[in-house]
């Protein structure tokens, strides 16, 4: 239609809305061999650059795989890459065609500052996603705290994290929950430490009582020698003598070990004897006569 009024302009006709049969044959048997021409190009170009276009994708992955991406990362920005190539082929073959396309990238370009503004959580959970991603906090399988939860990291997306609780639910976090907040990764080291406080009574044989406590350590075998146990009286406090308690232990032996540690401490205090204070409270009463 643009090149029919470009001829009527051409001869000095004022453009009309609607073309007659003979103006449109006239600007077949006129223009119709460069628009065939043009049209040729404009596929040739269309095609030839999508398969430039895949090629360099390929390349771009496989820099990136040789470089240790993670998978999913190396996924998307290929996808990213090869839809910037293609934008730039479809101009291309469109001002083959004669369309304005500067026009049309404007068009595009008010579209997407539209669409980004519509979805600013979005983008902000997809940037999050490539933190995430490129920095790895932490990898599948880890168990961490982030996000206001606790479980074991499924699977790490662009705009969110798949988690498993330990009681089997399955939670979906934002991304940018995640990396406005601490991150805990309790699987990030291969060992962990045993924070456990023992009270036992005044009363009690302090040293038979650490003597049992080491007894303890010695026994289990998951309990590491390097780095060495840790037993120590930390405080004379008001209802009992405390007893911090510090081996180390596999981090995936952590919870188990702690549980058990915990029950043989109150099964052999009861079968030594050794008391576990409580507080207690006296109360005395004061019985005044009234005043007759």
């Amino acid at each position: 239609m643009n090149w029919l009024l470009l001829a009527q302009e051409s001869e000095g006709e004022k453009p009309s809305a609607i073309p007659t049969r003979e103006e449109v044959l006239q600007l077949i048997q006129d223009r119709g061999l460069e628009f065939a021409q043009n049209l040729i190009l404009a596929l040739l170009i269309f095609f030839v650059g999508r398969i430039v276009a895949k090629i360099l994708k390929r390349v771009v992955e496989g820099v990136m795989r040789r470089a240790k991406f993670d998978e999913t990362l190396l996924q998307f920005l290929g996808n990213i890459a090869m839809a910037l190539m293609m934008t730039f082929v479809c101009l291309a073959s469109l001002d083959m065609l004669g369309v304005d396309t500067t026009s049309l990238a404007a068009v595009l370009a008010a579209a997407g500052l539209a669409i980004g503004l519509a979805l600013q959580g979005s983008l902000s959970n997809f940037a999050a996603g490539v933190m995430l991603i490129l920095f790895r906090p932490f990898k599948s399988g880890d168990f961490i705290e982030a996000g206001g939860t606790a479980g074991i990291v499924e699977e790490i997306h662009i705009f969110h994290t798949l988690m498993k609780t330990p009681d089997n639910r399955k939670i979906v976090v934002p991304n940018s929950t995640i990396t406005n907040g601490t991150i805990t990764n309790n699987s990030a080291n291969p060992t962990r430490r045993i924070d456990i406080t023992v009270q036992c009574g005044y009363e009690d044989d302090l040293t038979a009582v650490k003597e049992f406590l080491w007894e303890l350590i010695r026994a289990d075998e998951r309990i590491l020698d390097d780095p060495e146990p840790f037993v120590a009286v930390t405080e004379l406090a008001s209802s009992g003598v405390n007893i911090l308690i510090r081996p180390w232990t596999n981090s995936e032996d952590f919870w188990l070990t702690k549980c058990d540690l915990t029950e043989r401490i109150k099964l052999g205090f009861d079968e030594r004897g050794f008391t576990i204070p409580y507080p207690t409270q006296e109360i005395h009463i004061h019985k005044t006569e009234s005043p007759s």
